[in-house]
């Protein structure tokens, strides 16, 4: 084989696969793994969504970032799916987002590095509209939702952190990009104190910020969060 030859069945193998893994994604989740790296390569399993006419037009489509908590951490994928939008998809409901859902090493916490990167690659591998990227997350994903958007604010249209705590001096970074933060108020775990000062930080920088606390919740307020209508209304309202 030529390299010609062997140049052109890889680009009609690869584009194979990826009509596979598109399908194999639409209107359901399905596993996936990312990987960067030369030597020592960072590995990156999510889960992937598709909204279900994502193959009816050339159109593209608005992405959401999902980032789970500590207690969802390890090797086993089906973790991501026990709350927020996994969960939702894995009970049949249906989006207008791509939706990614990537898994965190145990003992780790989220890595800036590699979420941007992953989602400089699906912008690259699917159908992604670049003005309408969103990040949201809970607990010790709030916070990586924090970090990642303070890093890289001109990747996002806006955010919304649930229950999570960040760094206030980095607010600087978010005063252009829409916030919606979301917090128990007996919240015992990360106390919503956590929020406040983010709020009252980004809110000093004169940043576009709302703020939901649930009077009645404790750490779970991603239950109410996610299963609000309003919120993904309020998503696809931000766009850069």
């Amino acid at each position: 084989m030529n390299i010609l030859t062997h140049t052109i069945f890889k680009l009609i193998f690869g584009i194979a696969i990826l009509s596979f893994i598109c399908m194999d994604a639409i209107g359901q989740q399905s596993p996936h793994l990312f990987s960067y790296g030369f030597f020592n390569k960072t590995r990156v399993h999510y889960l992937l969504y598709l909204p279900v006419d994502y193959e009816k037009s050339n159109q593209s489509w608005p992405l959401m970032l999902f980032l789970h908590g500590a207690g969802e951490r390890g090797t086993n994928l089906d973790l991501v799916k026990k709350h927020g939008p996994p969960m939702l998809v894995e009970n049949g409901q249906q989006f207008p987002f791509i939706i990614l859902s990537p898994q965190c090493a145990e003992d780790h916490i989220w890595s800036s590095r590699s979420l941007i990167k992953l989602i400089r690659y699906a912008m690259k591998t699917y159908h992604v509209n670049k003005g309408r990227i969103y990040v949201t997350g809970i607990s010790m994903g709030g916070h990586g939702t924090w970090e990642l958007a303070c890093k890289h604010p001109d990747y996002f249209a806006a955010i919304a952190p649930v229950c999570g705590y960040g760094n206030p001096s980095k607010t600087v970074h978010l005063k252009k990009v829409p916030v919606w933060v979301f917090h128990g108020a007996r919240d015992d775990v990360v106390p919503v104190i956590k929020s406040e000062v983010m709020v009252n930080a980004l809110k000093k920088e004169g940043g576009q910020v709302r703020f939901t606390i649930y009077p009645d919740a404790g750490h779970d307020a991603w239950t109410d969060t996610y299963n609000n209508p309003e919120l993904y209304k309020w998503l696809l309202e931000q766009y850069k």
